[in-house]
């Protein structure tokens, strides 16, 4: 039986064929003509000796179902710029997380902050929908982009002007993922086939990492007392979702998360 990360990309491939036969690459790469440059997400995160914020725009997920029934794209973006945040991730997947472009596309023009697609990225018509809604960079999940594919892919989003993210959990994926030109590479605390979550994990692997690389700890993150044990490891960026979600004010999470 396929595991939860199995299933969401052989929901993914039938999306994209969809999606294609109701707007080519071609439509989609005329739209990017009258396009706004992206804003730089890679360089609002490099702030030496600073954990800086990627606070993510999220309704629902697999393993906890909806975390905001009172879910607005644009107020949570706006909340989140005002209390800190360097830039922002918005999930569009629908069949999962109960997210679309649209949220992205209002969200991003409500702040003046970088947008990161965070989806599971496939193909290169995903990253022409990213760009053509208006993200400034899209993730990029090793464990689904087998061989030589994520090297693809992350070349292919570059030459949009889109910034990458490459997300890794597992250990051996990481020569790979320095290989394929990242220096933005998140470490996912979550292990998506399982949905079990170590904040542990990121640190057990920091020392792996080479100068240059801007370390991106992800899930897991809940207290100050994270993010220092974080920043003390050389993390220079999180990005935190569900646990400011699920507080009435997510603005004032985000400010408390920061250390007041």
């Amino acid at each position: 039986m396929p595991n939860i990360l199995e299933r969401i990309v052989e929901t993914k491939l039938r999306e994209i064929a969809a999606n294609r036969n109701r707007i080519s690459d071609g439509d989609l790469e005329r739209r990017l003509e009258s396009s706004s440059p992206p804003r730089g997400f890679i360089a609002a995160l490099r702030v030496p000796g600073e954990v800086r914020v990627i606070a993510e725009v999220k309704k629902a997920s697999p393993s906890a179902g909806v975390i905001r029934a009172d879910f607005d794209p644009v107020a949570i973006a706006k909340s989140y710029e005002a209390n800190g945040a360097a830039c922002l991730s918005v999930l569009t997947d629908e069949s999962y997380f109960q997210g679309k472009l649209d949220d992205l596309r209002s969200a991003r023009a409500a702040v003046r902050c970088p947008v990161l697609r965070k989806d599971f990225m496939l193909d290169r018509y995903q990253l022409l929908e990213a760009r053509e809604a208006g993200a400034d960079a899209a993730l990029l999940i090793a464990e689904i982009l087998p061989g030589e594919r994520l090297k693809e892919l992350f070349r292919e989003a570059v030459a949009l002007g889109l910034d990458a993210l490459v997300e890794l959990h597992d250990a051996e994926e990481l020569p790979r993922v320095l290989d394929c030109g990242a220096t933005l590479v998140g470490v996912n605390n979550r292990d998506l086939r399982t949905f079990q979550t170590r904040l542990e994990h990121t640190l057990d692997l920091m020392p792996r990492f080479p100068k240059g690389v801007t370390v991106v700890s992800e899930s897991g993150i809940r207290t100050p007392a994270d993010v220092e044990r974080l920043r003390e490891a050389g993390v220079g960026a999180i990005l935190v979702g569900e646990s400011l979600m699920r507080q009435p004010d997510v603005g004032a999470a985000l400010r408390t998360l920061r250390g007041g």
